[in-house]
């Protein structure tokens, strides 16, 4: 028998690929256009102080949708596999009596011993996490679905790569701006949405889940009109950097490597030779803010239909990212660093019944790893003792418990275990050591690494992460403080998934994690 629960108890869970948290609160929030998200964050709580616990995609969607530090479920690189038998938020829900509908993907690497070699399974870095139910198929380098729909609206590509290619409108060479081949309304983040709403309105009746995964802003940096040239690049604030790459690359080994790895020229489709002028990157960022405006358009027409049907009011909405994006900031594209930038998170949430907190913003601490449990609690299903998040119900009632976590932890893998990367290459670091943690408290970040290289210390009282203050005297009690911390951390937060169970007389008994 399914665990009782209220009558339709519905979730809507939304992933924004690679949606910095400044679009909404910082730097960049006056640039960019957001209204309908920043509207349903009146009626929402929002948490200002999110972080997603690993990066990049593949590795950050396991933690999100496992409730797992990377340390527990090492899936840790895009085709690293994951367990097979790891619960995660689909495998729960259908326990609670949901069918997990997935409009998206999780970007998951399956576990090769639960598949025959010639599964196609087994080809894919982006094959749907075990228990969903994948109504529509929208992958970053795939989505046969919607090269079908471009084919069938009469689109002419010849492989698919060249649709994230931007095209004149003249006919003549293409801009970084030009708009891409396809109108807004048959883009891939209308596509994924009109699947969506197209799906739910026979779903009104029941209870349901569904896990909505938008793209974009994801690169390729392409946009259809007038999203493509909705931000003039002129009027908007130049990344933050030291004044020179090779400054940067100064400030720790680490860097080295990924300035040369992740580029202006890599975030676009078809200008491999583009140099990192100041032009071409506040150009580039106009373009990442036109698709944020984009998929907030369409998030727009997502909340409507829950209001229009009527089910806004049972439904719980969360909305979120994977993780976050440099954007030219300290001279670095994508998310395969130590900085913030990279793991700030948009984290809102509505959950009905919940008026009288609409509108709050709150600076708890809070990682990617607390959604699933958060979910699983509101629906009435036991989270397992394999879940590192805790729920945020009472955060989101104003009730904060007294032993809330004073910090974040973060995990970064910057190795391949097939080709060395720059990293590994440069450092002389093997694919077991080449990774590191973050964590930060309340005034510093800390970067240690499992190989023998220097850590990081960034003091947010000084410069920031603007100076690594690790090899200064005055603050060798501060890193020493918090170099145990992580310890600690690492220690308590080993893998629990039979950890809390004692075999005896009577059978197996267990104790939560977490008691409510």
């Amino acid at each position: 028998m399914p665990a009782a629960r209220p009558e339709n108890r519905n979730v809507l869970f939304i992933i924004i690929d690679q949606l910095r948290a400044d679009c909404l609160t910082g730097a960049l929030a006056e640039h960019v256009d957001l209204p309908n998200i920043r509207a349903f964050m009146q009626e929402a709580v929002s948490f200002n102080r999110h972080f997603s616990v690993t990066n990049p995609c593949g590795p950050s969607r396991a933690s999100i949708l496992t409730g797992q530090y990377a340390m527990n479920h090492r899936s840790v690189r895009n085709g690293t596999p994951l367990r097979h038998d790891t619960p995660n938020i689909a495998t729960e829900m259908r326990k609670a009596g949901y069918l997990p509908m997935l409009f998206g993907y999780t970007d998951t690497s399956q576990d090769p011993r639960a598949f025959d070699a010639n599964d196609p399974a087994l080809r894919t870095y982006e094959y749907p996490m075990n228990g969903f139910h994948e109504v529509t198929e929208m992958r970053l380098e795939m989505s046969y679905p919607w090269q079908s729909h471009l084919m069938r609206q009469g689109y002419d590509f010849e492989n698919y790569w060249d649709v994230y290619k931007p095209v004149s409108p003249e006919g003549g060479a293409p801009r970084l701006n030009d708009p891409a081949l396809y109108a807004a309304e048959d883009s891939d983040t209308a596509f994924l949405t009109n699947s969506f709403l197209n799906t739910m309105p026979a779903h009104g009746k029941d209870s349901w889940f569904a896990h909505l995964t938008y793209i974009r802003p994801h690169p390729p940096l392409v946009a259809p009109a007038p999203f493509n040239s909705m931000y003039d690049p002129a009027s908007l604030p130049l990344p933050r950097r030291l004044a020179k790459p090779e400054e940067e690359g100064a400030q720790h080994p680490f860097f080295g490597p990924l300035l040369r790895k992740s580029t202006a020229a890599s975030f676009v489709e078809g200008f491999p030779d583009l140099e990192p002028t100041d032009e071409n990157i506040q150009t580039l960022r106009a373009v990442y803010l036109g698709l944020a405006t984009e998929v907030d358009h369409h998030v727009g027409r997502v909340i409507r239909f829950l209001k229009d049907s009527g089910q806004y009011g049972n439904t719980m909405v969360v909305l979120t990212a994977d993780h976050g994006e440099m954007l030219g900031d300290r001279h670095s594209w994508g998310k395969m660093t130590v900085y913030d930038a990279a793991f700030h998170t948009p984290l809102i949430i509505r959950m009905p019944g919940n008026e009288e907190h609409a509108g709050t913003s709150l600076n708890h601490i809070t990682e990617s790893v607390d959604v699933t449990p958060t979910i699983l609690e509101w629906v009435g299903q036991e989270v397992p003792n394999s879940m590192d998040g805790r729920s945020l119900l009472p955060l989101l009632r104003g009730k904060a418990p007294q032993d809330w976590r004073q910090y974040s932890f973060s995990e970064l893998d910057f190795s391949d275990p097939l080709e060395p990367t720059l990293w590994q290459q440069e450092l002389g670091t093997t694919a077991s050591d080449s990774c590191l943690g973050i964590l930060r408290d309340e005034r510093f970040t800390l970067v240690e690494f499992a190989a023998d290289l220097p850590p990081m210390l960034f003091d947010s009282e000084g410069q920031g992460e603007m100076e690594n203050v690790a090899g200064q005297a005055a603050y060798a009690s501060d890193l020493s403080r918090l170099t145990r911390l992580m310890l600690r951390h690492r220690m308590k937060n080993m893998d629990h998934t039979l950890s809390l169970t004692a075999i005896t007389g009577d059978g197996p008994r267990s104790r939560p994690r977490y008691p409510q």
